[in-house]
């Protein structure tokens, strides 16, 4: 099923909203049989770091590149730890890919991680997948909300804020990163992190299309890093805070009441997350878990489950990132991608390039809501990976 999707050589790149929206009240129909879209936010793994298509990789010592086998390790081994831009710069090393930490080199034993490989053989695999930017997990979590984070014509924020939570909420004078047009890094030299710029939020209102947001809460654990709307001012400051944002754990009880939304973000705590450092293994178990309650609820067949994780991690990962490069710090590096629905082909392994912006174009596109004019005008949609003239395959329950 994996053949093919490994390489070094660089690849080809890919091809008014009304401020005050109201809160959605109903379930809108889409123009295709997807109904729900559940997005899944797994934590900072390569592609090759989870699958493994080489077991092999190149690290520069001095002014050689040598071959040195991946080490095999548990999903809750510490990791190399570094994923900001500078590390990504390091590692990417002008496309050659041979200047990561040399505790990048491994990769997951597959035995961890069963339920992956399982979703993947039975739906579909995306091995061409990258990251928005090369960055961490803040800006990731904005990508996918948004498809970019510009904050001006010259400027976006890259890494992570000064303090936390990572948001609205932070503790007065934190600050953000920012990268210039001119590819110039600002560390620590960017804004509150508090934002007014328009996410899907804004085009899912503005057409009654519901959504939810399911994270741990803001002031307790995960919730300070990974919950992308508490940087969002509209929706922290405004009422969907209170209506949309809902605890992870509650996913479970609004599908079997019947109130899962048109589109979820759905964000694991630490354990679940796989995030390396975390001492955790429980991630696959967790995604098995949430797509299961889909899978055997009346909403599998009109629905489509993402499941990705936000950023590299700083493991290694052979591919380069597309070409050619933007003027906002990235393509990023390669991460999985994993996409189930009864309307996804048995084995479908898709070469297509992807970006996040991929996933918003197709929340987009699923609704007709417009274009939110970040990297979702220039991605490639995630639509051509399923086949709406078949009909919906019926549902096996993924062992964990």
């Amino acid at each position: 099923m994996l053949a093919g999707c490994g390489g070094s050589q660089p690849i080809s790149a890919p091809g008014v909203i009304p401020q005050n929206a109201v809160t959605a009240l109903r379930t809108a129909r889409s123009k295709s049989p997807i109904q729900h879209i559940v997005l899944m936010v797994q934590e900072s793994r390569t592609f090759n770091d989870l699958f493994a298509t080489t077991k092999f990789g190149e690290m520069r010592v001095g002014h050689k590149t040598i071959r040195v086998k991946l080490k095999e390790v548990d999903l809750n081994a510490e990791g190399p730890g570094e994923n900001d831009y500078p590390a990504y710069l390091k590692s990417y090393r002008h496309g050659h890919m041979d200047g990561f930490n040399s505790a990048a080199y491994e990769y997951v034993n597959p035995s961890e991680i069963q339920p992956y490989f399982t979703l993947a053989s039975e739906y579909g695999l995306a091995d061409r997948m990258f990251q928005t930017q090369g960055s961490g997990d803040f800006t990731a979590h904005q990508d996918l909300i948004r498809g970019g984070t510009e904050i001006s014509s010259s400027e976006s924020l890259i890494d992570d804020p000064s303090g936390f939570p990572w948001g609205c909420d932070a503790q007065p004078g934190a600050v953000t990163s920012l990268i210039t047009t001119n590819l110039k890094y600002l560390q620590f030299k960017g804004p509150f992190p508090c934002f007014t710029y328009h996410t899907l939020q804004t085009l899912l209102d503005a057409k009654a299309v519901s959504w939810k947001y399911y994270s741990p809460p803001v002031m307790n654990g995960e919730g300070e890093y990974w919950n992308a709307f508490d940087a969002i001012k509209a929706v922290r400051e405004g009422p969907e805070w209170k209506t949309n944002i809902r605890n992870s754990n509650k996913l479970f009880s609004d599908v079997k009441r019947r109130r899962l939304a048109n589109v979820s973000w759905v964000i694991p705590d630490g354990k679940n997350s796989d995030h390396p450092g975390e001492k955790s293994d429980t991630g696959p178990a967790w995604v098995a878990s949430v797509v299961n309650a889909i899978g055997e609820s009346s909403y599998w067949n009109s629905t489509a489950i993402v499941i990705v994780w936000d950023d590299w991690g700083g493991f290694y990962d052979p591919v380069a990132p597309p070409l050619p490069r933007d003027n906002q710090g990235g393509p990023g590096l390669r991460v999985p991608m994993i996409v189930v629905s009864p309307y996804v082909p048995q084995g479908e392994v898709s070469h297509t390039v992807y970006g996040f912006g991929s996933i918003v174009r197709f929340i987009e596109d699923t609704w007709s809501l417009g274009r939110l004019g970040t990297t979702d005008k220039t991605s490639k949609s995630i639509g051509n990976m399923f086949n709406f003239d078949q009909s919906p395959r019926p549902f096996s329950p993924i062992s964990s």
